[in-house]
């Protein structure tokens, strides 16, 4: 970022071959819909060299890239209210593993995605940066503008109605 913010963006390519499929699968989880998760994903990087200078370097990159990527995200929401936004996940196709499929042996995955997207909006995405992403709470926080205790307990919440959902979600018989 140092060299971005110094004018050369040639560093840009290994940033965006870096962060693109995580960046993806976030927006992903909010959209539910391909097409757009990869035109915000291209907003984003539009904006991290557009607002280069922004970037504090002593702090987490990921979580100044997961802030633009939340304001890319929140922008294109205001943008397209009151259109339903969404599609099957069972469209998305991708070489990397998917978040869920790291609990593929303890859990029935098709129930658990059933009851991720079955949360409210809010609750997903702290979840889905808590956990998928591994960002910690204070970088979580600080995209989220809040306090982190705030974030503690959205987390919680989160998890506890991710919990009920999956619990109330019916097993689907094999084919």
């Amino acid at each position: 970022m140092r060299l971005i913010q110094g004018g050369d963006n040639a560093p840009l390519a290994a940033l965006f071959e870096r962060y693109h499929p995580a960046l993806f699968k976030y927006l992903f989880y909010l959209t539910r819909d391909r097409a757009q998760s990869e035109d915000l994903v291209q907003e984003v990087f539009f904006r991290v060299l557009k607002y280069a200078r922004s970037y504090d370097v002593h702090l987490p990159f990921a979580g100044w890239l997961y802030g633009m990527a939340r304001n890319v995200y929140v922008d294109a929401a205001h943008k397209r209210r009151g259109e339903v936004m969404g599609a099957d996940l069972h469209e998305m196709k991708s070489s990397d593993p998917m978040p869920e499929e790291l609990f593929a042996r303890k859990v029935d995955v098709e129930r658990l995605r059933e009851a991720l997207l079955s949360l409210p909006e809010d609750k997903r995405e702290v979840l889905v940066l808590s956990r998928f992403h591994d960002l910690r709470y204070e970088e979580i926080a600080r995209i989220l503008g809040c306090e982190i205790g705030a974030v503690k307990v959205r987390v919680y919440r989160a998890l506890r109605q991710l919990r009920e959902n999956f619990l109330r979600t019916p097993r689907k018989e094999a084919v």
